[in-house]
């Protein structure tokens, strides 16, 4: 009896436990939409949860606990747990201070204010200088500043003021609605909307209130600007440009013994590809650059112990995607150095604040990026601050980093209008760098555009001629891009390239966090200058190789010795990951065509080095020098099991051949990449390499 009673306490005593907790579900978003990879949690305990690509999230929690929804650049909020089982949450943007949006026509400039306003505005002030702008360089007027002169048949508005209250920020739902020729254009397009040619233009109508809510629903409920073109028909188009890429073959060791190419660190790639499959959108074939995608992620390489700034790490196994060939991975691991230990910076930003750069994804997030970055400047550090748009003109001269309130002062009183003269903003930017030049410090233009240029110097070989010069005073280039529909991911890589700097793209805040916070060494600081890569691979054990990615990198043999010819640089702390797939000898593929015998040529093979799979050599300059060191490396012939390290970086190779459509893709699928890239997840500390699985699910979904 006793043993009964016992029995029943205990189970109703975990039946109460049990009531108690229960699955909290909802979605996480801030005005514009869901927010993916929010951080959600129980407040002091050890783990939690994230958000997916929806904004949805589920985690156990009892009645009474708090849920803690944090997300880098916005407010943290806590919610305490009661009897619902949805709780759905609106994040706010981290800010202090309101906005007031003043649109001119439909041309929006920002201004720092303690209340938020959305005003419409005709003014003989903004039409005189509009006019002496516009007339000073020489180009068609862009439409919000036509629309200041009321020289458009059809406008009827006046001054007029439409409050906003409980925002914090100006965000894409604080603007108005766009109508052309009878379609509503989405927000983020506004910019593309406010650089119509005015001439194509044939009426503008602006309705306010009570009247525009009347006539198209509460998505006009700031108001609405209906245009109508000549033609009837205009219709937003994607303008984004990349670079062609054909993808690297395979190649018969008997023709090309030689493999050469330039290190690449730049990691524009992946963000952009991630940020096309957040959006939805089609991801074009030249946008998917394997070896940035691949040199996104950091690998425990281990710290270099000698007189060269980099340690070398060689691997070779079993291909993951094709039994009849093995994968090589070579790795380069950049000395770490701590922010306190760089040398003394003098820093120019660069800023376009052209029209094109008036989304919220491009100046809004550019500032607050940039803010990231100064709150790590030290007393020692000078910056300088450049901005073009119709011209070039500086805003800031050389300032401490110790005070940080100028300069972001600075940043916050920039606004979006106008043309892009590109080529004029580079030159001051650098005269000014030049002028504040410091021997043996960091010396570096930082650029952040969408890379329109539209005025002056723009072509992709214009600006590779004038960057190759600018190279010349020993200053660094780094180019961030921003922005999308518009944005030129090929003019911005070739500006990185030619300018011994590194390319990356800012989606958001998170991203920007991950350049100037976590890799802030890395992203200002070049440890190792045009360093080349050239291997050799043993005829004895490989017929034939191919260089996965790396396309738009790839060196003459004879380049590798001449200390004349440029290639990537090594920024402080960085990794630089290179894979081969190769065939061994003996092994037949489809992937290899039958060649004619050479009569006059027969190569020579020499059984001193049977052993050896390949050699690997490195060349290098330090920053301030011109003359190359070598480094060499040899692999012998032995294939083990991959480490984690090897098979995520196989992942996201594998997953980027998949997005290219390749031919060596040999039928793997999305799920071969999943069951490779969970293998290798690691420990992922900074949660990185569980994003990227959760992309590769998205895109597989999508299918």
């Amino acid at each position: 009896m006793k043993n009964t009673l016992l029995l029943f306490f205990i189970a109703m005593l975990s039946n109460t436990i049990n009531a108690q907790v229960k699955t909290i579900s909802g979605i996480v978003s801030d005005q514009t939409g869901p927010l993916p990879g929010v951080q959600v949690y129980i407040d002091k305990a050890a783990s939690g949860t994230e958000t997916d690509f929806d904004g949805k999230y589920s985690i156990s929690a009892s009645k009474g606990d708090k849920l803690v929804f944090a997300y880098l650049g916005y407010d943290t909020k806590e919610i305490s747990v009661t009897d619902t089982l949805i709780i759905n949450v609106i994040l706010e943007v981290a800010s202090n201070q309101l906005d007031e949006v003043v649109i001119v026509g439909y041309g929006v400039q920002k201004k720092r204010s303690t209340t938020a306003a959305l005003t419409v505005v005709h003014s003989e002030s903004i039409q005189r200088r509009t006019r002496s702008r516009n007339v000073k360089n020489n180009s068609p007027q862009p439409v919000h500043n036509q629309l200041a002169e009321s020289q458009l048949s059809g406008i009827s508005y006046s001054p007029a003021e439409i409050k906003i209250s409980g925002n914090k920020t100006v965000s894409e739902n604080n603007l108005p609605l766009y109508i052309v020729d009878g379609v509503a254009i989405h927000t983020k397009n506004n910019s593309i909307v406010a650089n119509l040619d005015p001439d194509t233009i044939d009426k503008i109508k602006v309705y306010k209130g009570n009247k525009a809510i009347g006539l198209y629903g509460s998505s006009a409920k700031n108001g609405c600007i209906v245009i109508r073109t000549k033609r009837g028909n205009y219709k937003i188009t994607n303008d984004e440009k990349y670079a062609q890429l054909t993808e690297n073959p395979f190649k018969r060791l008997a023709l090309s013994p030689l493999s050469t190419f330039s290190i690449d660190v730049d990691k524009a790639g992946y963000s952009n590809i991630r940020r096309l499959i957040n959006a939805g959108s089609q991801i074009p074939i030249d946008a998917v650059k394997i070896e940035e995608m691949i040199n996104y992620f950091d690998y425990d390489y281990p710290q270099p112990l000698g007189e060269h700034p980099f340690s070398i790490n060689l691997e070779a196994a079993k291909t993951p995607w094709n039994a009849a060939s093995k994968i090589v991975r070579i790795g380069l691991q950049g000395k770490e150095y701590l922010n306190e230990d760089l040398p003394a910076s003098n820093l120019t930003f660069l800023i376009d604040v052209s029209g094109s750069m008036n989304n919220q994804n491009k100046l809004p997030l550019l500032k607050s990026a940039f803010k990231l970055l100064v709150h790590q400047l030290r007393e020692k550090d000078r910056v300088s601050i450049v901005v073009y748009a119709g011209a070039a003109g500086v805003v800031l001269e050389p300032t401490g980093g110790n005070d940080k309130e100028k300069i972001i002062k600075a940043l916050d009183n920039l606004s979006a209008g106008g043309s892009t003269a590109g080529g004029e903003g580079i030159e001051l930017a650098y005269a000014l760098a030049e002028k504040n030049f410091k021997p043996n410090k960091n010396n570096r233009v930082i650029m952040a555009t969408d890379g329109d240029f539209n005025v002056g110097a723009s072509s992709d070989k214009d600006m590779e001629t004038l960057i190759e010069e600018k190279r010349k005073s020993g200053i660094f280039l780094s180019v961030l891009g921003f922005g999308m529909g518009n944005y030129k991911d090929s003019k911005l890589e070739k500006l990185a390239d030619k300018g011994n700097g590194n390319h990356a793209y800012i989606d958001t805040m998170q991203e920007a966090q991950k350049i100037f916070g976590e890799e802030f060494g890395g992203t200002l600081y070049t440890i190792a200058k045009d360093v080349k890569i050239q291997i050799e691979f043993n005829p004895t054990k490989v017929q034939a190789y191919r260089l996965i990615g790396y396309e738009n990198r790839l060196l003459a043999d004879e380049d590798f010795i001449d200390d004349t010819k440029d290639a990537g640089e090594l920024g402080s702390g960085h990794t630089v990951t290179a894979l081969y797939e190769i065939i061994p000898v003996g092994v037949e593929s489809e992937f290899l065509k039958e060649i004619p015998d050479l009569k006059y040529t027969q190569p020579e093979l020499k059984n001193e080095y049977s052993d050896d799979l390949f050699t690997v050599k490195f060349r290098y300059k330090k920053p301030n020098e011109d003359k190359s060191i070598e480094m060499v490396a040899v692999y012998k012939n032995q294939f083990t099991e991959m480490t984690p390290d090897f098979k995520f970086s196989s992942a996201v190779a594998l997953f980027g051949m998949h997005l290219r459509k390749s031919q060596y893709l040999n039928n793997a699928n999305l799920n071969d990449v999943l069951t490779l890239a969970t293998s290798g997840k690691g420990t992922d500390q900074k949660g990185y390499r569980s994003e990227f699985i959760r992309l590769v699910k998205t895109v597989d979904s999508s299918l």
